[in-house]
């Protein structure tokens, strides 16, 4: 059940990139609880019997869109936003939660690795928000979240809704789940705030470009701080945020280098192997998988001229 709420965006009321000459759909008194009906990163390109041939035909000008824009009065440039995230309820697809997670050639952390298009659909129990299965052995724990939430920003024009920026937009952070308390900076009257991409998984990284891709209605409450001067989004989480993936330890594998990119892409790509040897995986399923639940951490950055980088894999997926 969604929280009441003062306003509605529904799903048509979308955008694609940032840009502070769109109208905004609502004006919002600060304090105001908001339900935003939230398109899945494809804006429903790809469907419960969608194929891998349906991947190779994305129209990428229709990726990532947000519902929105909301104006939310007296936010002016320098003020933040205070976003409280109510809840998730994933959008019912034939009586069932509905996601899917691609790899999308020229995307993602290997793409010189993984040069072809596939593509797993994923149904789960919205009641009871149950691990959900990847193949015969798989369980993938759920934890939904918004994987694009910002505001406006200040430099006029179409901006690409790709990149994260200063005021938020696509940061895939996947502890912006319910609970948390997110800080936006302001550089435009009203903020222009948007949300979309919402997903019900996903590990720290986002390594294969894609999580478990899934359309959900979002709860938010937004308030103002003024005169914030906040450079960069920061946020606050209600407790704990691995609860749902440490019950059985990890499988951790290591990159080592000068170079940050090149260990993250060695961690994962450590990981992609080991789950092909021991659980007879192909290497495209496993890149997927671990893309959905494993975590890219920086475990040391002191000592040069060699960085760590370690990807933690939960063992409860497979046990």
């Amino acid at each position: 059940m969604c929280k009441n709420h003062d306003y509605t965006i529904h799903g048509a009321q979308h955008h694609f990139g940032w840009d502070n000459s769109i109208a905004p759909v609502q004006r919002a008194e600060p304090g105001s609880t908001i339900l935003f009906h939230c398109k899945d990163s494809a804006a429903g390109q790809l469907g419960p019997k969608s194929t891998v041939a349906d991947v190779a035909a994305l129209d990428f000008s229709r990726i990532n869109p947000v519902s929105g824009p909301v104006y939310v009065e007296g936010a002016e440039p320098g003020d933040a936003l205070k976003i409280t995230l109510d809840s998730f309820v994933p959008q019912a697809r034939d009586g069932a939660g509905f996601g899917w997670t691609a790899n999308i050639p020229g995307f993602g952390l290997l793409t010189d690795q993984f040069t072809d298009p596939a593509l797993h659909i994923w149904k789960y129990d919205t009641s009871t928000m149950a691990p959900a299965m990847f193949g015969k052995e798989g369980r993938v724990p759920l934890k939904p979240f918004a994987g694009t939430i910002g505001n406006a920003l200040a430099e006029p024009g179409m901006h690409s809704i790709v990149p994260p920026r200063r005021v938020g937009g696509n940061l895939d952070i996947r502890d912006l789940s319910a609970g948390t308390t997110l800080y936006l900076p302001v550089e435009v009257a009203g903020a222009l705030f948007s949300v979309g991409d919402t997903h019900a998984a996903q590990g720290d990284g986002e390594v294969c470009g894609t999580a478990i891709e899934s359309p959900m209605d979002v709860v938010l409450t937004i308030d103002l701080v003024k005169d914030a001067r906040l450079k960069f989004p920061r946020f606050t989480t209600p407790g704990p945020v691995t609860t749902h993936l440490d019950a059985r330890g990890y499988e951790v594998t290591t990159g080592i280098g000068p170079d940050l990119m090149g260990a993250c892409r060695d961690a994962v790509a450590g990981m992609v192997d080991f789950l092909c040897a021991t659980r007879q995986m192909a290497a495209v399923d496993a890149y997927m998988l671990v893309s959905t639940c494993g975590d890219l951490r920086i475990s040391e950055i002191v000592d040069q001229p060699n960085w760590v980088v370690s990807f933690y894999f939960p063992r409860c997926v497979f046990e």
